[in-house]
């Protein structure tokens, strides 16, 4: 929907916020709200119905920060809009929240950011259950006796625990392990799976009279519906090609523009872009409530789905004119803001006590520093009543390792343990797009969850972005 925002104060104001809070008792459900920069990104948002794995069998962690007896298999998020996803954990020291709100992510933006085995990883999901539903021929080249579902989603898990969270595993069951030691010795780097869809850049802007963009289309899915709201007709903006001709569907690698009519009063308006398709195997989810993050899950099949994402466009006929996006970068530890200016004079902006000077068709990115685990809300308004508001938490890290794979096994953690790590092994029922069936009678949940008792403060950022006066002497601004 495109939504239009009139005329407001001639100021570029943004303030940056990052604060977290993990109270202290046994871990519940997850919050509701989807964060404004999660629908800007683009790709899948979904929702984990249930803590715990779905369809696996027991095994006993030797290492790494949470060690002892759980269940190792798949998990299954179900899709907003309609669709089922099946992951695996990619973080295994820390646990599942029932109810917990994820969204794609890439590698960057997620625990696999700085792990050069990812790839391997990936290799190991299409090379295994459910991607691989002959079990009898996997288990032929596993080594193994036999293999049924729950025995080959516990081999996989461990396989990807190997490479994700470089722990030691042991299956209660021989076979999984054997698949798993096949999986290991076997895997070979992949490249990273394109996102279902995004829309790059999410924002754009300019003068009234012009065509703003482009913003292109990234996408696996055959067709995107583009759809502006009713909203638009209000202020005759339009969304079209390159040719100036009205757009409603979308391909991959098209480019979109807003074609504001000239003399248009300043404003900001946005178009959503729809598909039905299945996810890449291999694409991360990360959680997206910050008062109660959940593990981080990667992709192992996907039925079709519902992907969404958003741009927005901002005009006026004269001064600053900003754009807004952001992303997670977990590489450096933040939230890379970039403000691009394409109107007809400068401004400058603020931040943690350093100036910047966007000039007239210049642009710059800015990391806003959070804390791992820590809630961020950006909120930035300009000229013209231009808004843009970013939330969500920085989940980059999984929970520290206490020692390589070849360590002895030790005795339980008698520390507290975030949440339960596996949980209910029973079956999910039937699935359709590219996953296996997945019927399997349930069984006794392994571990219980642990209480946590712990407050994190985060720091704060805070930053104004402002129209740039002309240069005066002793000037207070």
């Amino acid at each position: 929907m495109i939504s239009v925002r009139g005329r407001g104060p001639a100021r570029f104001a943004a303030a940056a916020i990052a604060t977290g809070m993990l109270a202290a008792g046994a871990i519940a459900g997850a919050g509701t709200a989807v964060a404004d920069e999660n629908n800007q990104q683009g790709g899948v948002l979904a929702t984990l119905p249930k803590a715990g794995v779905t369809i696996g069998s027991g095994v006993k962690i030797l290492n790494g920060p949470n060690p002892g007896n759980t269940a190792a298999g798949l998990f299954e998020l179900q899709v907003k809009g309609g669709g089922t996803l099946k992951t695996y954990c990619i973080d295994v020291g820390r646990g599942t929240v029932a109810g917990a709100e994820y969204r794609e992510a890439s590698w960057d933006e997620s625990t696999l950011h700085n792990n050069e085995n990812a790839g391997r990883i990936l290799w190991i999901l299409k090379n295994s259950y459910p991607q691989v539903n002959d079990l009898t021929a996997l288990a032929t080249k596993a080594g193994a006796e036999r293999l049924t579902e729950k025995t080959a989603a516990a081999g996989t898990q461990i396989a990807i625990w190997h490479f994700s969270d470089n722990v030691k595993v042991d299956a209660d069951d021989d076979n999984a392990d054997k698949l798993a030691e096949y999986l290991i010795e076997s895997a070979e780097n992949l490249a990273e799976p394109k996102a279902s869809l995004t829309l790059e850049p999410s924002a754009v802007s300019g003068k009234a009279g012009e065509k703003l963009g482009p913003v292109t289309v990234n996408t696996n899915a055959q067709t995107v519906n583009v759809a502006p709201g009713a909203e638009a007709a209000n202020a005759g903006v339009t969304v079209v090609d390159k040719d100036g001709n009205a757009v409603t569907t979308a391909k991959q690698g098209d480019q979109l523009f807003f074609d504001v009519p000239k003399g248009t009063e300043p404003g900001t308006a946005s178009l959503t872009a729809q598909a039905n398709t299945e996810v890449a195997v291999g694409r991360a989810f990360t959680s997206v409530n910050p008062k109660n993050p959940s593990q981080t899950q990667i992709l192992a099949g996907s039925s079709s789905s519902s992907v969404t994402a958003n741009a927005t466009a901002t005009w006026a006929n004269e001064g600053p004119i900003p754009a807004v996006t952001a992303e997670k970068n977990c590489v450096k530890g933040g939230v890379d803001v970039t403000a691009t200016n394409k109107g007809d004079e400068p401004f400058s902006f603020s931040l943690a006590g350093k100036e910047h000077e966007i000039p007239a068709g210049g642009s710059e990115t800015v990391t806003v520093p959070v804390q791992e685990d820590q809630e961020y809300n950006i909120t930035i308004t300009g000229p013209n009543g231009f808004e843009e508001t970013f939330t969500g938490t920085l989940d980059c890290e999984t929970e520290t390792t206490t020692g390589g794979g070849e360590e002895e096994s030790p005795e339980p953690s008698t520390e507290p343990s975030p949440a339960t790590v596996g949980g209910d092994t029973g079956d999910t029922g039937d699935t359709d797009g590219n996953l296996a069936e997945t019927g399997s009678s349930s069984t006794t949940p392994i571990i219980a969850g642990v209480a946590l008792a712990l407050v994190v403060l985060g720091g704060a950022a805070v930053f104004f972005l402002r129209k740039k006066k002309p240069a005066t002497a002793g000037s207070g601004d």
